[in-house]
């Protein structure tokens, strides 16, 4: 009654008929276009902004320089400083000493929270990774192996200690590719031990606390040798599993 046909007006008599006209024509000329363009790639399809993967490596790289690697850093430099405050006008000086102790506490200490940080705010990176263990290793070393060049701890002691540090981590290594090895509570109450006993004797203690220093000393070696041999079988125990899941994996993919 209007004089505006149905089709026009969106009436449901008009909608067959423009349905059927929109399917016979095809797609309009801007619909043409937006259709080839994004079967030609441009300029509709995402693509990654020019030198993205450049700005990738950059922030990856400088995220090496976050706090939990500056504290890894920090307690590397401290390495030679502690081995020449304690062999300082021949060792034996009580307040060389303790300035030796208190490097030693501080690299022991960042050795605690490092690790920590790293995991909780993501900031585990490849340096992180491999330089961790080596300066944990650095610092127990050299307080221990100037302990004994000074004569106030065994040899054995040292090379027990040292022994077992160095084999394990190479083990790690050895077996990384069946799996990671967990650090332990014994494993854990071993690395605290030691630092309490090492620093103990990089102090010149005398009486009851040289006393003290020997057990405590001792229980750490006693820790040491029974947590090691417990990650050995443990390595040997997750090698084992690897090699029986990859035969598995291959039988299965032979059949």
């Amino acid at each position: 009654m209007t004089g505006v046909p149905a089709s026009a007006a969106g009436g449901p008599s008009g909608a067959p008929g423009a349905a059927g006209s929109a399917a016979t024509s095809g797609p309009t000329p801007a619909q043409g276009s937006v259709q080839d363009s994004a079967q030609s790639g441009s300029p509709y399809e995402e693509k990654p902004p020019r030198g993205g993967k450049i700005a990738a490596a950059a922030v990856n790289q400088a995220s090496v320089w976050n706090v939990a690697n500056l504290l890894t850093m920090l307690r590397l430099v401290l390495v030679p400083g502690f081995v020449a405050l304690m062999l300082a006008d021949g060792g034996y000086d009580p307040a060389w000493r303790s300035l030796a102790w208190a490097a030693f506490a501080i690299a022991m200490i960042t050795d605690l929270f490092d690790g920590h940080l790293a995991r909780t705010y993501n900031l585990v990176t490849d340096f992180g990774k491999i330089a961790d263990p080596i300066a944990d290793k650095a610092i127990m070393g050299a307080a221990l192996v100037c302990l004994s060049a000074l004569g106030d701890l065994p040899w054995w002691v040292t090379i027990v200690i040292l022994a077992r540090e160095l084999g394990i981590t190479l083990m790690r290594f050895v077996v990384i590719r069946y799996g990671v090895i967990p650090a332990s509570r014994g494993g854990k109450l071993k690395t605290l031990t030691q630092g309490v006993a090492v620093g103990m004797y990089v102090l010149a203690l005398t009486g009851w606390l040289a006393t003290l220093r020997f057990w405590v000393m001792a229980v750490a070696v006693v820790l040491t040798v029974v947590t090691g041999l417990d990650y050995v079988r443990q390595a040997i125990v997750l090698r084992r599993q690897g090699i029986a899941e990859r035969t598995t994996a291959s039988e299965e993919t032979e059949a």
